[in-house]
């Protein structure tokens, strides 16, 4: 494989409570210093529709909205720039709909990926770190145009990607090119990109084998977690319930009991990625957060 490959070693739960704290920079002026400059712009990649809460372990009326968003997430930090998620419609889709609305499945978008970034100022060569929260389709449709960045992945969920005959929920023509790219393969650990705290990503497993959320310091909103599947509706943080389709529902639940002590050590703020509530509040790019 022509992939360069990091291997960086696992992290025990103990380690990584006690490390996360230094990722609020709470307080100095040297961790204020590191988060002047980051911005995080968050793109439209449509609304999923029709899905039987059923598979969620809720009934409809327990819900405050069955419905999802679906976005992605470009983070500019003064050092690179990295992209987390890659949109439910794959650009090229919208080139044959003559660049309309486009419906797949339960999926329905109107806007491609690529030209919100572009309206922000980037290109897919400007991206410098790809990262999925996982291997779901309605997260990678265009993580092929981010084969040129390194890929920051867990590597279980790597080995998943790639098998002979991959199960679930799952479209391997839209992420096949990032088995040849640069990559930093984690063992269940966090990796820190920059460096200086300020973006970090962490190992999460459990929805897949190797889903990972993105904690961001920034400077005015605070720091915030972009939560991946991590949860698809707020309710489940309350009731503790998971999906029927977890790949290993114990993990899942270790995993969000780490994030949860993370979230409370630094005070960051939690984005369920698929949540109307919280993306209702957020601006999308070309505007950003900082």
């Amino acid at each position: 494989m022509s992939a360069v490959e990091r291997l960086i070693g696992p992290l025990t739960l103990l380690t990584a409570v006690l490390a996360v704290p230094s990722l609020s920079g709470c307080s100095g002026s040297g961790g204020e210093a590191a988060a002047e400059g980051v911005r995080v712009y968050i793109f439209d990649n449509g609304e999923i529709t029709g899905l039987d809460p059923g598979l969620f372990n809720f009934a409809p009326e327990e819900l405050a909205e069955v419905d999802f968003v679906n976005r992605s997430y470009l983070i500019v930090h003064p050092s690179g720039t990295v992209m987390f998620d890659a949109g439910a419609v794959a650009d090229a889709v919208f080139d044959e709909h003559g660049g309309g609305p486009v419906t797949e499945g339960v999926v329905t978008a109107s806007r491609p990926l690529l030209p919100q970034l572009e309206a922000a100022g980037y290109r897919p060569a400007d991206i410098d770190f790809f990262a999925l929260s996982h291997y779901h389709s309605d997260h990678t449709a265009n993580a092929n145009a981010f084969a040129g960045a390194t890929w920051i992945v867990q590597s279980a969920e790597r080995e998943f990607m790639f098998a002979d005959s991959p199960q679930g929920i799952i479209a391997p023509e839209t992420f096949d090119q990032l088995a040849t790219a640069d990559s930093i393969v984690l063992e269940d650990a966090d990796h820190d990109v920059f460096g200086d705290g300020t973006v970090v990503v962490m190992s999460a497993p459990g929805h897949t084998p190797g889903h990972q959320v993105l904690a961001v310091r920034l400077r005015d909103y605070g720091p915030v977690v972009l939560a991946g599947d991590l949860y698809h509706y707020p309710e489940e943080i309350a009731t503790g319930r998971v999906p029927t389709f977890e790949f290993d529902a114990a993990a899942s639940r270790a995993s969000r009991e780490r994030i949860r002590q993370f979230l409370r050590a630094t005070g960051a703020t939690l984005w369920i990625e698929h949540d109307k509530a919280t993306h209702a509040r957020l601006p999308l790019a070309p505007e950003y957060l900082e």
